[in-house]
Parts: structure tokens; sequence; C-alpha cells
């Protein structure tokens, strides 16, 4: 054989590898991705496309095996070893894996009963009663707007054919509860001739309806059917939202006194007042107003003040592959076509447990170095984060950066602290001046402090600030402080003047 051949032979089966480990890994990333509930849905789809994967009801499921596997399989490939290759090669019939396979599946179920106390022959009634428990903690579909203000019109009294207008012009309500589309086109678009008058009154319906400032068409006119003859200044809340809101954005507090007169201390209380009219009144109906996590991981602090992790995994349904379809597999009398069916059915049934298993094992060995490095975090609170960065997970449990990244996404920790998304225990740093590290978190409650007792008449600008910060030894550029002010809400100092007589 010349060189060049053996040159192509290896390429091909490098290719080869490549081809059959590829598909592996590419689904090990993609549901070490998942937050728990994708899992679960994840879980339930391939449960629906693939035949041979079943869903153990209970644990007197007769298709277990009650026998005991070896670890290893004949050709003495370490079963639980992560790297060990495919149950069917693709070069073979793959017969002498079969106890591998077989293993895994009696681990898959003995790993739930042991783990989870899934031995209850109620355990189906018991995981309804759960999932009922877990379906009532849910938050309820919120009542849309368009809803809530359908059901106040049975309480106004107007004539049918108003009221069907009425209901025509409510339909065009966006979620902010605003009238973006103007009252021509809905007009237009109406199955009877209208008059803008009647449009008019329309919406003059609607907006004496809940919440208030339903309905308007703008901000200013939002903020103004807000105002009541009950509100405290509420002459000068009117001449300020009809001509001076981009003054009172800019804190021009002295021109506002100019123009219109009044003094500062009536500005400031109008303005003050002013802040606790609603700018969105519908917001209050839309879903997202309802946050809702559902935790994958809960660290709790044991007597002896250390942390255990334990992930929350009992919305993984457990499956395992059918003792059926391996026999059918095995029966050499069967249709090669069905048997090439079931190779690759099986095959891919044991990749997903894999890779179920790959997910578990590498969240827990993650949160766990976290745990490590953010003990202050736990044990004093979110301002005694340590700097830590991804790669020093990686290094520590023997992975890929990458991998860090992939488990730490989209998943959220319980701690005693509170329920935080995993991502939240990294962060970057700097040094003090006496060359310690100290994390941006740290910095960012240091900048809070500060602007918190400063002199409102006179408050600190970025430069003050820079200055601040590094008295209390953490030397800081001006564009950090910037930036850090801004992710904090926080005004700048012109805007964050109080002006006084």
């Amino acid at each position: 054989m010349g060189p060049g051949m053996g040159m192509q032979m290896g390429l091909r089966t490098e290719q080869k590898m490549q081809l059959v480990l590829a598909p592996r890994m590419i689904q090990s990333m993609e549901i070490l991705q998942l937050p728990i509930m994708a899992l679960q849905e994840r879980i339930q789809q391939e449960l629906q496309e693939n035949p041979v994967l079943e869903l153990k009801e209970s644990n007197k499921d007769d298709t277990q095996s009650e026998e005991n596997f070896n670890d290893f399989s004949e050709d003495g490939r370490d079963a639980n070893d992560p790297r060990t290759e495919l149950v069917i090669d693709a070069n073979g019939n793959g017969e002498e894996d079969f106890d591998r396979l077989e293993k895994i599946n009696q681990d898959w179920a003995d790993h739930f009963n042991e783990e989870h106390a899934r031995v209850s022959s109620n355990r189906v009634d018991e995981e309804g009663y759960r999932r009922h428990d877990f379906e009532q903690n849910m938050p309820s579909r919120p009542q849309s707007l368009q809803d809530y203000l359908g059901e106040q019109l049975s309480f106004v009294e107007v004539p049918p054919e108003q009221m069907r207008l009425v209901r025509f012009v409510i339909t065009h309500i966006d979620d902010r509860g605003f009238l973006a589309t103007p009252l021509e086109e809905i007009g237009r678009s109406y199955d009877a001739p209208v008059t803008p008058e009647q449009l008019e009154e329309a919406l003059a319906v609607i907006q004496k309806l809940d919440p208030p400032g339903v309905g308007a068409r703008d901000l200013p006119e939002c903020l103004l059917l807000q105002v009541t003859p009950e509100t405290r200044h509420r002459d000068v809340i009117r001449a300020l939202i009809q001509n001076h809101l981009e003054d009172i954005t800019h804190n021009r507090l002295p021109l506002i006194q100019k123009r219109t007169g009044f003094d500062l201390h009536t500005i400031g209380e109008a303005i003050e007042a002013l802040k606790h009219l609603n700018p969105r009144p519908g917001a209050q109906f839309t879903a997202e107003n309802i946050p809702y996590v559902v935790p994958d991981i809960v660290v709790e602090r044991a007597e002896s003040g250390d942390y255990t992790v334990r992930l929350l995994d009992d919305w993984v349904p457990s499956i395992y592959i059918s003792k059926r379809y391996i026999e059918l597999y095995k029966d050499r009398g069967s249709d090669p076509k069905a048997r090439e069916y079931l190779k690759r059915k099986i095959q891919a049934a044991q990749w997903l447990m894999e890779s179920i298993e790959q997910r578990r094992n590498t969240l827990e060995k993650v949160t766990r170095a976290i745990i490590q490095h953010q003990r202050k975090f736990l044990d004093q609170g979110p301002e005694h984060i340590e700097p830590l960065k991804m790669q020093q997970i990686a290094d520590q449990v023997h992975v890929h950066v990458t991998t860090v990244s992939r488990a730490v996404d989209d998943k959220w920790v319980q701690t005693p602290r509170g329920t935080f998304p995993l991502k939240r225990f990294f962060g970057g740093g700097t040094q003090t001046t006496n060359g310690e590290e100290v994390a941006w978190e740290t910095i960012k409650q240091k900048l809070l402090e500060i602007i918190s007792n400063e002199n409102k008449a006179e408050p600190l600008s970025d430069e003050d600030l820079v200055a601040k910060l590094s008295e209390a030894g953490y030397p800081v550029a001006r564009r950090t402080v910037t930036k850090y002010r801004k992710m904090l809400n926080i005004q700048s100092s012109r805007q964050r003047k109080v002006w006084t007589n």
C-alpha cells in the first residue's frame, strides 16, 4: 500500500469517526443547555417519536431485567466510562454491547427508584398529585385587557349600536392600554358607516373605564386621563403634562418655574405626584408581569454550615429502552430492514439517556465548584460575591469552558439567599489599592452607597464618583463608573439635582 493510499484511508477513517461522533456530541451539548422544563418537553417528544423508548410507569414493570450485569462489555471497555463509544457498532451487530445497554437500563431505573423515591406502587398517583400541586402553583393565564374592558361594559348604559362600535374600538387597544390606530382608520374598517363624532364618543366611553388612562392615543393624553378633580395640584400637573414633560426628564425645574410662574416647591410636589401616574395602564394584564422560574438545582445549608447541592429533576420522566425491542433486534430471523430500523432507534435512545445522565453529572459538578468559590455570597449576601470566571470552573471540573457555559445557561439555583440564575455567580473584577481581588458587583454596591449619601442639592459628577471610589480603595476608570451608573438606572448628576428656592 502506497503512502498516498494510506493517507486517504486515514482521512476516510477520521471522517467516518467524525460522522459517528458529531451527532452524539451535538445532542449532548443540546441536552446540557436545556433548562429543566424544556428537558421534560424534549423527553416527551422523544417518547412520541422513538418507539423503543418507554416511560417507566411503576416499579413492577416486567420489561425491566432483573439480571446482574457486568460493568464491562466483552471487549473490555468500561461500561461506565463516558468515553465508551456506540452500543451498536457501525460495522457489526454489536451483540457484545447489549449487556452494557441493559446495564444502562437497569441503572437508569435504579437511579430514579433510589434517589427520587419512586418505589411506591402508587407512584403514578403520587406523580399525578405532584403535577397537580405544581400546576396549582403555576400562574394562571392572566385576564386580557380586552376581556376586562368588555366585562365593564355590562355596567355601561349606551344604545346597542354605539355599544357595538365601542366593542369594535376596544379590539384595537394594544398591550400598553393605548389606542395606537387612528380613529379614522378604525372607522374605515368598521362594517357600517360611522362618523368621526361617533368614533370620538365611543372612545370617550372606553376612556372612562378602568384602568385609568386606558384608550389614550399618546402619553400626554394617557396621563391627563388619570388626573381627577381630587388630584392635588391638578392644574400644575396638567400644565406640566401638556408643556413640560421633556423639561422634567432633563430636570430643568428653573426653566419650568420661569415659564409657568409656579414656585419650585409646588413644581416639585406636582412632579412627585406625576411620577405616580401609570404610563402603561395595560401592562398589568400581560403574562410577562408574572415572573416564574423553575430552578434546576437547590443549594441547602446543612447543620454543619456546609452547603449541599441537589438537582431538582423530579420532573424528568424515567425512561428505558424496551426489552422486547432489544430481543426483536437480536433475532437474526427478523426482517433485515426492521432490524436496521431498530438499530438506529435503539442507538438514538441510548444516546439520549446517556446525554441526560451526562447533563445531570455536569450540572451537579459545576454547581458544586461554583458554590465552593462563592461561599461568602451564600453566607453573607450577594454584595460579597467573589470575582469568578467560567474558565476557573472549567479547569476545576476538567471540562471545556464552553461546557460550563452551556451548563449554566438558562439554569436557576434555589439557595437560602434566594433564587438566582447560575450565571449570577460569575463576573470579573479588579484589584483594590491593597492588591486584593474584588468583584465588580462589590464596586456597584459601593457606588450605590456613595450616591445614596450624596448631597442632592450638589450631586456628584462621574468624575467625583471616581474620586470617591478611589478614596474607598477601588481605583476604577470614569467610563466604568458611567457604565455601571447606567446599568443601575441611576441618572446623571444634572438629573439627580434637587432644586430649592
